[in-house]
């Protein structure tokens, strides 16, 4: 498929030890491309890193650094040059939600006023922080210091991981919503600012997976079965179950690839038909 002109390009990963983001590494690996895991987790990014360049032939490695922290990306980003060269493509997908940002009820009633802590009011602003600072800060300082890379070559690639949440807020992740609906005003804003040097910028915005983040709110923990909640996303989703990692890798292909040359500043949704569908 030489027309996806994606063979020995450089990708960074953030995010990239991840059950989601480790199979974005794979599915850029199988069409040819450098992968870099970058993970807070050395060890966890270094065995992602090994199990590609087993599975696939294709030149990979882990490295440590935090995405709120410039100075650390700066380290990896030299890092990459000394292995791979400058940077072409940039899957910013470290994210997350946190349980402190998270209400206990779905909605307010008459009776709530005796009680608060599990509502809006006892939501807790060191959890906002953290998830804002995850997602969007998350996003905003790794494209400021790899997309520098891009700048000089005037060609490059970032995808931005969103949300199906970013659209519609769900009920109790007010802090989870309103951060992937931020990374999709700057996935935009973004792809204007760099609409004249080469670089394109767009977003995935993924329904409903099970990851290490969600569980706790999907997953009966003493049973194992789906959670009222986790019941309702099905019910909710046409295709009536989850999605799965693999399912995210066609569009990233397509928005990486010169297949999609003329595309920049899209939030794509991978849903299951989620968003089309009124519950009736």
């Amino acid at each position: 498929m030489n027309d996806l002109n994606l063979r020995d390009k450089v990708a960074v990963i953030t995010g990239g030890a991840g059950v989601i983001c480790s199979t974005m590494a794979k599915s850029l690996a199988a069409q040819g491309v450098k992968t870099v895991i970058l993970d807070l987790n050395p060890e966890a990014a270094a065995a992602v890193a090994d199990e590609i360049k087993k599975a696939f032939g294709t030149d990979s490695i882990g490295v440590s650094a935090s995405v709120l922290d410039k100075a650390s990306l700066e380290l990896a980003r030299e890092k990459i040059h000394d292995k791979f060269g400058l940077i072409d493509i940039l899957v910013n997908g470290a994210g997350g939600n946190s349980p402190a940002a998270t209400t206990k009820v779905e909605k307010m009633d008459g009776d709530d006023s005796e009680n608060l802590e599990g509502t809006f009011f006892g939501l807790q602003i060191e959890g906002f922080d953290r998830v804002f600072d995850l997602n969007f800060k998350g996003t905003l300082i790794p494209s400021m210091v790899f997309a520098t890379d891009m700048v000089k070559k005037k060609a490059g690639v970032i995808i931005n991981i969103s949300s199906m949440n970013s659209y519609r807020p769900l009920t109790k992740i007010a802090a989870y919503s309103a951060a992937k609906a931020a990374v999709n005003n700057f996935t935009q804003w973004l792809a204007v600012h760099f609409s004249k040097t080469g670089i394109r910028v767009n977003a995935i915005a993924p329904g409903f997976l099970l990851t290490n983040q969600n569980r706790f709110l999907l997953i009966d923990e003493k049973t194992g079965d789906l959670t009222p909640r986790g019941r309702k996303i099905i019910n909710g989703t046409p295709m009536e179950r989850y999605c799965m990692p693999e399912e995210l890798t066609g569009t990233l292909i397509y928005l990486v690839s010169d297949l999609s040359k003329f595309v920049t500043g899209i939030v794509i949704p991978v849903d299951g038909g989620f968003s089309a569908y009124s519950g009736v």
